[in-house]
């Protein structure tokens, strides 16, 4: 890993009618517009769905590193984010984040210590600890036959 401060440089351009196109230094150009839920189209990734897909990666990617670290066995690991958009005094703002996780592993593993390492996730993750909406986990963990 790098030492600290990391940078990650984005940049956005679009035309007066287009969608916004999201790119940067060795990165796959994407589209962004607005969701149905501001007049968009619902169509393209919105910075809304991106933040909200941030912090189900930002999830698993540090459960990821966590479980390699604890040398914990695990086949899979499904994860589904909900971000809840509210009013809070006149200001749409991000107000919480359900994560939904279900972890499967293999038969043996110690399945409360591998919840542990889910919850040490949910703690861990950059991108929720850099938000002030509070973030809820609600995990399950299956052991695979």
């Amino acid at each position: 890993m790098q030492d600290f401060p990391h940078h990650y440089i984005v940049s956005a351009r679009a035309e007066s009618t287009s969608n916004v196109h999201l790119s940067g230094a060795g990165l796959e150009t994407i589209e962004s517009a607005p969701p149905k839920e501001f007049g968009g189209p619902g169509d393209r990734w919105s910075p809304e769905s991106l933040l909200v897909a941030a912090v189900a990666d930002c999830f698993v990617l540090s459960f990821r590193a966590i479980a390699r670290a604890s040398k914990l066995e695990w086949e899979s690991l499904s994860c589904s984010a909900d971000g809840v958009l509210d009013r809070v005094e006149r200001q749409a703002v991000f107000v919480g984040f359900d994560v939904k996780a279900e972890l499967v592993v293999p038969a043996g593993t110690n399945v409360a210590r591998a919840l542990r390492l889910l919850e040490k996730a949910e703690e861990a993750c950059l991108i929720t600890n850099s938000l002030t909406a509070e973030s809820h986990l609600d995990a399950t963990v299956r052991v695979s036959e």
